[in-house]
């Protein structure tokens, strides 16, 4: 079946940014990632919104913010409301990496574009799918399915395999990585064979990577150095992504006994180290071979890190003695734990900062890799500190006004709720006034006779006896639980003890681990000019192929089509060319952003509505296994009229049944559930030719097929199902094109419009044996 395929550029064309990309298919539109930079940038949310709400699936590729950052706000701010496909780490993962995010934002700056219950909320929509498991989509999707398989880059990362109608194949294939590592196996995409469309990114299309062995050679030699130098190395890594592949090779470097690095200290810093370790342990099956060999023959969890201490805070991370090697995100140096540390060890010419991941232009690392040189830095120095003097006490004063103003709400809610349990009370009655501003347990009816009336009135009561009810909140058991009942006066703590708690010191003079989201604070930033002293080095630990395999692999795919995305200019422009030398045939896009590709694999096919009225009027008329049905019927869009005949089968019947339906235009006759026009191509391109383009650019406008009247139907002496029932037994059940049949019956010729080719003269042939020639 050939089907309108058309892929939106939301964001991440002829740039580094977020990838975003929305995907049609013929009436379904899947949302290809759902990245959001390191900056926030709401350029990304602006180009979202206008696609938002015609979203019917979204699929993600990887777990980190540059392919699912901006889904929480997305789900949270813009009302994004359908199912989201992802694998089973890209789900745990990916939380990791947005708790993580939140929280090194939150703890320097007032960060309110999403929260954690918005993550909570984007995450739950999410259906959690394994490696090659096919999902048949329903509703808009009927006949559309996608399959995940292993991308290489990340644990759970995901080249996502769409197919309609088991013909058209559509490969999104991202930042995969063919080369086995420790921690994952390398992608399969030679075993993918000319797919349709395939999508992919040019982000190391010109870069030369080194070898991994060298690269794993200055990892080394710098940590050494550093160390026995007496100095802390610092590794900006991300959350839970490309860390798993360096806290294992450096777990293992430190097992070595001959390396004798085992006696320095090994450090992962983020605020869900822990949780991303024991979701480690429970995927081994997501992993390499090495590993999942390691785990069944010696039943050794690989991620049980010997050497490997787990930290949450800075103060965690000072217990640990130096010198020492720290993993710590973000691996963009813009918020986090890394930026504070990068802030105190630049400055000491005996530490060095390992850069491993090459974050969008414009953060801090990639200005530090795109000028190594760099001495003196202007930084903006961000903090959350404690309120304290005036600014507390004003604080504290709000605090007590917004606290007493809830209770009295509370308390007036409270009485709302005991009055509406009462009866109505008779306000006609005289009752004493102390007694009407009271509550009351219990409920007299009115005394004296009443008069009757028709229609029956409600029974009133007034109250008596005035009594103050407490209401007792129980809990889940129907048990009240005091906190005083359980605390040991032994360890309750003295005044003078509560005083150092609440200013937050212990014994001595260094401050506690106190949670800053819970105690009144703000945040304050200053630039400061830091002048940098430390050895700042980048290795590649990025998990991608380099450009010579990524060109390799698309020749050995043969895609007959292909969009380049995620990529600087000079990139995509370099594999579009390559691409191009290969083969001839492939049709190769590089779409600029907010730009629309028609990827549709046959030409001139569009879509057409269809009323119910002219669907109730038609008359099907059985050809083998398919029912046809003739419509004599106008194009209207617009001020644009063709006349055309359509060949329409009988599963358009049910689609029609709910009003105006949307059908494809195809030359292709085998198509199920669809119109397909028999017009001539220059008819076509009197109807779309000049205004296509304008078109497309202001919406999916989809002409509607009214019937002509009665008066203007042809009239042809030829019978269609006699014609269409022997071209379907002499050509063979080809794919053909459907010519316009013109009959003159005044001049007693008939005249067959087409393209030139062997199916035209076949055709011909068939419909001249139809008549005797005289």
């Amino acid at each position: 079946m050939t089907s309108i395929i058309k892929l939106t550029a939301v964001s991440g064309v002829q740039e580094e940014s977020a990838l975003c990309y929305l995907l049609q298919v013929d009436e379904f539109r899947l949302l290809l990632d759902c990245g959001w930079d390191e900056n926030f940038s709401m350029d990304i949310i602006d180009a979202m919104k206008r696609y938002v709400h015609q979203v019917d699936a979204v699929l993600l590729s990887h777990p980190d913010p540059i392919h699912l950052g901006a889904l929480p706000y997305a789900v949270g701010k813009l009302g994004l409301n359908c199912t989201i496909y992802a694998t089973i780490p890209v789900y745990k993962m990916g939380q990791m990496f947005m708790y993580d995010l939140y929280q090194s934002r939150n703890n320097s700056e007032d960060f309110t574009l999403f929260t954690l219950d918005d993550v909570d909320c984007a995450f739950d929509k999410i259906q959690q799918l394994k490696y090659s498991q096919i999902v048949n989509l329903k509703g808009k999707g009927h006949g559309l399915s996608i399959m995940p398989l292993p991308a290489g880059h990340m644990i759970g990362g995901t080249i996502w395999k769409i197919v309609k109608d088991g013909e058209e194949e559509i490969v999104y294939a991202v930042d995969f990585n063919h080369k086995r590592e420790i921690h994952l196996n390398g992608c399969t995409l030679e075993s993918i064979s000319r797919p349709s469309l395939l999508i992919t990114d040019s982000f190391n299309a010109t870069y030369v990577q080194p070898r991994r062995k060298q690269r794993d050679e200055m990892l080394l030699t710098n940590v050494m150095e550093t160390l026995r130098g007496d100095g802390n190395v610092l590794i900006a890594v991300d959350t839970a992504g490309r860390v798993l592949e360096l806290a294992q090779l450096l777990d293992q470097i430190w097992r070595t006994k001959d390396a004798g690095l085992g006696v320095y200290p090994l450090a992962l810093l983020n605020n869900v180290s822990y949780n991303v370790v024991e979701f480690s342990k429970s995927q081994v099956e997501w992993m390499s071979d090495k590993l999942m060999r390691c785990f069944e023959d010696k039943r050794n969890n690989p991620f049980q890190f010997r050497h490997l201490t787990l930290c949450h805070s800075l103060t965690d991370l000072a217990r640990v003695p130096s010198p020492k090697v720290v993993l710590c995100s973000q691996p963009d140096l813009e918020s986090g734990f890394s930026r504070e540390l990068f802030i105190q060890w630049c400055q000491d010419s005996k530490n060095s900062i390992i850069l491993t991941y090459r974050t969008t232009p414009g953060t801090l690392a990639r200005y530090l890799i795109d000028n190594p040189g760099e001495k003196m830095l202007d930084l903006e120095v961000r903090k959350r500190v404690k309120l304290e003097g005036k600014e507390l006490e004003e604080y504290l004063e709000k605090d007590k006004i917004k606290k007493e103003a809830a209770k009295k709400l509370e308390q007036e809610k409270e009485v709302d709720v005991d009055s509406s349990e009462e009866s109505d009370v008779d306000d006609d009655l005289d009752q004493p006034t102390a007694v009407k501003s009271k509550h009351h347990d219990l409920m007299m009816k009115a005394e004296g006779s009443r008069k009757g009336s028709f229609f029956k009135q409600a029974k009133k009561s007034y109250p008596m006896f005035p009594t103050h009810e407490e209401r007792i909140k129980w809990d889940e058991y129907g048990e009240i639980i005091r906190l005083e009942e359980f605390l040991v006066p032994e360890l309750q703590a003295t005044e003078e003890e509560k005083s150092k708690l609440e200013s937050g010191l212990t014994n001595g003079d260094e401050p506690m681990d106190q949670d800053l989201s819970v105690l009144p604070t703000k945040c304050i930033s200053s630039i400061e000019n830091l002048e940098i002293r430390a050895r700042i080095t980048y290795i590649d630990y990025e998990g991608r192929s380099d450009g010579d395999s990524i060109k390799k692999i698309i020749n050995q795919m043969k895609p007959r089509q292909l969009v380049i995305v995620h990529g600087p200019p000079e990139a995509s422009l370099d594999l579009a060319e390559s691409c191009k030398a290969f083969s001839k045939d492939i049709k190769v896009y590089t779409p600029k952003l907010q730009e629309t590709i028609d990827a549709t694999s046959e030409t001139h096919i569009y879509q057409v509505r269809l009323k119910d009225s002219l669907v109730s009027s038609l008359q099907f008329c059985k050809a083998k296994d398919t029912e046809l049905a003739w419509i004599d019927g106008v194009l209207d869009m617009r001020v644009v009229k063709v006349d055309t005949g359509v060949m329409l089968e009988d599963g358009a019947k049910e689609d029609a049944e709910d009003g105006e339906t949307g059908m494809d235009i195809a030359p292709d006759l085998g198509m199920e559930h669809s119109a397909t026009v028999t017009a001539a191509q220059r008819a076509m391109k009197t109807l779309f030719g000049e205004d296509e383009k304008e078109l497309s650019e202001e919406s999916d406008v989809i002409p509607t097929l009214e019937p002509l009247p009665p008066h203007e139907v042809r009239q042809t002496n030829l019978e269609l199902p006699a014609l269409l029932y022997r071209l379907l037994m002499n050509v063979l059940m080809m794919t053909f094109c459907i010519f316009l049949l013109v009959v003159q019956t005044e001049a007693g010729r008939i005249g067959l419009e087409g393209c030139l080719c062997d199916d035209y003269y076949k055709i011909r042939e068939l419909l001249y044996e139809q008549y005797a020639v005289v």
